[in-house]
């Protein structure tokens, strides 16, 4: 059995740890900050002071992957997730009835909660694995590296003077990790490293619904747009619920959205958190910014190979995209399984891991790119799409089964676009809506840029 340590103690490390712990392997996780998630979501989600993770207050949606990981994996995890409060939501769900069942539609569920609560599952499984010791409030500070051919290989890790001996090292410590300057320092060569800057800023304010009210509006859709901003609700655990806004970093009005006041008359202007706002629920939060996001693939492999043995990544650390389509948790589940499924030969060399991950992961990562771009540019030039069709694909989903079959599949990283989109099927069904609808034109549901700002202007 390996000995593996792991730097980081989120969900890719936690979930690294319980995947590798329940194959008999020994494994240390070091997290550096004391604090665990616990019995008290409320108190840990509102009051713990997170700077290294500032997504983890943002509104999260747990695609497919991560759902079916756990049910392979450690469906006590699923399980204790549902018992603490999180909800299943199923794409077909939209509709009245859900359509003749095809292969792969179980797979189409979305986990609603917020981020502490899958935290506190892992943390809670993670307790009950005997080969599996998560050392909290200690912090790594080096790699043991010992030098040689093709490659150096990592031995272990330094906390504070102590040296911890691994056949594996993962590193888990998320998108600041400090892995890559280390391996630098050590006379490795650096690892390859895709960044792109996404331009776009994240504002986003919690609430509860009344015990004695709507749990939800309805059939509403949970997102609307407007030429220079994206307005969504994220349903989640608990009678909770997040209204978000996101909009371009340059946008003049971004920082008077700090006020709730401000924000929830600025939220009010998009039907769909309009309809959510207007069940008169207790706000539990104040407005939570995040910006200076990008979206980062870090590979510890060149055109040569691995630049060192002995050391793998995962999670945020490997592939760091923006919340935009809710990647990060899934990509990072899924590395995870791959790495616990194949750890003894990922320990030797790791040069089949690092394939993999081109392989599986990295089409998402430029997924997100391409789309982010696209987004930045629309946001930040204040006008609205013209591609008819690609719209009519969006819209048309909504009533159309088939259609929203391919658009869970695509949401879910089941399927790439094209090959999801392309088929004759998707592509008789979008033509029958645009005749049935011969006056559709992709116009945002949002407010435009006058009624946006005399809101903004006023409420500030």
């Amino acid at each position: 059995m390996a000995r593996v340590a792991v730097i980081g103690g989120g969900i890719g490390g936690l979930g690294t740890a319980l995947m590798l712990g329940r194959r008999g392997h020994v494994v240390t996780v070091f997290e550096q900050d004391a604090r665990q998630a616990g019995d008290d979501l409320e108190r840990d989600f509102h009051q713990w002071d997170r700077p290294r993770i500032p997504q983890a207050v943002q509104p999260h949606s747990f695609l497919a992957p991560v759902r079916t990981v756990l049910l392979a994996e450690a469906p006590d995890v699923h399980a204790d997730l549902l018992a603490r409060g999180a909800r299943e939501y199923h794409d077909f769900d939209w509709f009245d009835e859900h359509p003749p069942y095809r292969a792969g539609d179980e797979e189409l569920v979305t986990l609603r909660t917020r981020r502490i609560v899958l935290e506190a599952a892992l943390t809670a499984a993670v307790g009950r694995e005997p080969t599996v010791r998560v050392r909290r409030g200690v912090r790594v500070r080096a790699l043991t590296v010992e030098q040689g051919r093709p490659a150096p290989r990592v031995t272990g890790v330094d906390v504070g003077g102590e040296t911890h001996r691994a056949d594996l090292v993962v590193d888990a410590a998320g998108r600041r990790s400090p892995v890559p300057a280390w391996l630098i320092a050590a006379g490795c060569r650096p690892p390859v490293v895709d960044s792109h800057r996404a331009g776009i800023a994240y504002l986003c304010r919690w609430y509860r619904t009344r015990a004695d009210g709507p749990r939800d509006p309805g059939r509403v859709k949970t997102g609307s747009a407007a030429p220079f901003a994206l307005a969504g609700v994220f349903p989640s655990d608990n009678d909770t619920f997040a209204v978000n806004v996101v909009l371009s970093t340059g946008d003049p009005t971004r920082a008077a959205l700090i006020d709730p006041a401000v924000f929830e008359a600025a939220a009010r202007l998009f039907p769909a958190t309009a309809a959510w706002l207007d069940l008169a629920s207790e706000p539990r939060s104040p407005v939570l910014a995040m910006a200076g996001l990008d979206n980062r693939w870090t590979g510890f492999a060149d055109e040569d190979g691995p630049v060192v043995t002995g050391l793998v990544n995962v999670g945020d650390s490997l592939i760091h995209t923006n919340p935009t389509l809710g990647h990060g948790a899934a990509l990072g589940l899924l590395a995870a399984q791959h790495l616990a499924t194949h750890v003894d030969r990922i320990a030797a060399d790791p040069a089949d891991f690092h394939a993999w991950t081109r392989r599986a992961l990295r089409p998402w990562f430029d997924a997100q790119v391409t789309a982010d771009r696209a987004d930045e540019q629309r946001l930040a030039e204040g006008s609205p799409s013209s591609d008819r069709r690609a719209a009519a694909l969006g819209a048309c989903a909504f009533d159309d089964p088939v259609v929203m079959r391919a658009r869970a599949q695509v949401r879910h990283l089941l399927r790439p676009a094209p090959e999801a989109y392309g088929t004759p099927e998707v592509d008789r069904h979008v033509t029958a809506w645009l005749t049935a609808y011969p006056d559709f034109s992709p116009r945002p549901d949002g407010p435009t840029r006058d009624e946006w700002d005399a809101t903004v202007t006023s409420e500030a």
